[in-house]
């Protein structure tokens, strides 16, 4: 697998970093895991090719999660001519956040006919489903809101890729995490606590549990960022590429 991040920022664009959206090459194929509002932005930014994107993965309904699909499926239809089947899969809830940010974002877009096909799949913590040869593996994130978030765990051609979005600690990360090949875990924080995120000491302290071969941290806030020269594990920086 290869994994490129098009996105390794916060909500707020810390350090001037986009927002979350990782693009995995997994053989011939390729997904995005998360859509930040600034998808498309990074997609362009770093010449990725959107038709060659099957398949959107996100972690939870946020905008800095989510915000970016409104603007991918229009430039599909409109600028890319888009034939090929486009597969969006998410927490429950989905569906009906889909059609609000659609909506919202180009009022009476959904009564347009898709010159492809969008199949929208939700999935519950613990569930597992297969696409495109891959298993993918879901637990329940702690967000403290209604709304469903998830961990990704995925596996394919002998290679495991697992993914914490937002959460607090939970040990549900250290299950998502068991031999993987690469961990990419959200660190908002250095030290500070705050609720339904992590914090780079946390995850630390819980390292050796994960079980990970490799772990890199993401979606960092300010404070985070100035503590880059103290950390003991590798970070993600926007346009950076690690392959396993």
């Amino acid at each position: 697998m290869k994994v490129q991040f098009l996105g390794s920022g916060d909500a707020f664009g810390s350090g001037g970093r986009l927002q979350s959206c990782i693009l995995v090459e997994n053989g011939e194929r390729q997904f995005l895991v998360d859509c930040g509002a600034s998808a498309m932005i990074s997609l362009n930014k770093y010449g990725i090719d959107p038709n060659k994107i099957s398949l959107i993965m996100v972690s939870n309904l946020h905008g800095d999660h989510f915000g970016g699909i409104p603007y991918f499926i229009i430039d599909a239809q409109l600028n890319q001519k888009r034939k090929q089947n486009i597969t969006l899969i998410g927490p429950t809830g989905l569906k009906k956040r889909f059609d609000q940010v659609m909506e919202a974002a180009f009022p009476g877009f959904l009564k347009s006919k898709l010159s492809f096909e969008l199949i929208k799949v939700e999935l519950n913590p613990a569930d597992q489903f297969v696409v495109s040869g891959m298993s993918i593996s879901t637990f329940e994130a702690v967000s403290g809101e209604s709304d469903i978030h998830l961990i990704y765990r995925i596996e394919s051609q002998g290679k495991i890729f697992a993914y914490s979005g937002d959460t607090d600690w939970t040990d549900k990360l250290v299950t998502a995490a068991q031999g993987a090949d690469l961990l990419v875990a959200e660190s908002y924080f250095y030290a500070k606590k705050v609720k339904h995120h992590l914090d780079y000491r946390t995850l630390m302290a819980n390292y050796s549990r994960l079980g990970a071969k490799k772990v890199i941290i993401t979606h960092m806030g300010q404070e985070m960022l100035e503590y880059l020269h103290a950390l003991h594990c590798e970070y993600a920086e926007d346009g950076k590429v690690f392959e396993f």
